[in-house]
């Protein structure tokens, strides 16, 4: 039998909403920069990048004050329990109509999987995309930075290799939503706070 049980409080669902928004605009502004399309323009897609990335960095910085104030930071501590388990039922259990090896609670919202990939995100992918960005867009000032030996070839890559890093982690996230009891479970847990599981 299911029950409901209150997971993801309101502001939790306020910074995954806002931070999934700000990073598709700042995909979708990047590739204009790049003139794989052209839907602003080069100079407003760099001015809406810029104000999308200051906008997440701001946010990123409120969520982590956030997650070490209410100790919900606990979320992201890796853990090799049940990890064997998880990558089976991802790559063949839920194939076969297995039952899913993690039972989430309050105090656990994140699979062994989750919490390695987000802390990986937040201690790897956005650090990457945060500084490689910073650097680029003061690049007028490295010289009274003392930073002269930096290349702006190899500041633009680490850049764009985040930002796809970023974005295979957010088509991986958008297809496992769909691996709850329902299709749609996830996305609607995500949206009410309130997750059902057996």
């Amino acid at each position: 039998m299911a029950e409901r049980i209150y997971v993801f409080k309101r502001f939790e669902r306020f910074w995954h909403w806002s931070q999934a928004g700000l990073i598709m605009f700042l995909m979708l502004t990047a590739f204009d920069i790049h003139g794989t399309y052209a839907i602003f323009g080069f100079e407003k897609a760099v001015a809406y990048h810029t104000i999308a990335a200051w906008s997440l960095i701001g946010l990123w910085v409120f969520a982590i004050f956030w997650h070490f104030t209410t100790g919900e930071w606990k979320q992201y501590i890796p853990t090799t329990e049940k990890v064997v388990a998880m990558i089976h039922y991802y790559s063949v259990g839920i194939f076969r109509n297995e039952p899913h090896p993690f039972k989430l609670t309050q105090l656990r919202k994140h699979n062994p999987l989750q919490r390695l990939a987000y802390l990986g995100i937040m201690l790897f992918v956005g650090p990457l995309i945060w500084v490689t960005g910073v650097l680029y867009l003061f690049y007028a000032d490295w010289a009274a930075w003392g930073l002269t030996k930096l290349q702006l070839e190899w500041v633009a890559t680490g850049h764009i290799i985040g930002a796809f890093m970023m974005l295979a982690f957010l088509i991986a996230h958008v297809y496992l939503t769909t691996a709850g009891h329902t299709p749609m479970a996830h996305i609607k847990a995500m949206i009410t706070g309130w997750e059902e599981v057996d």
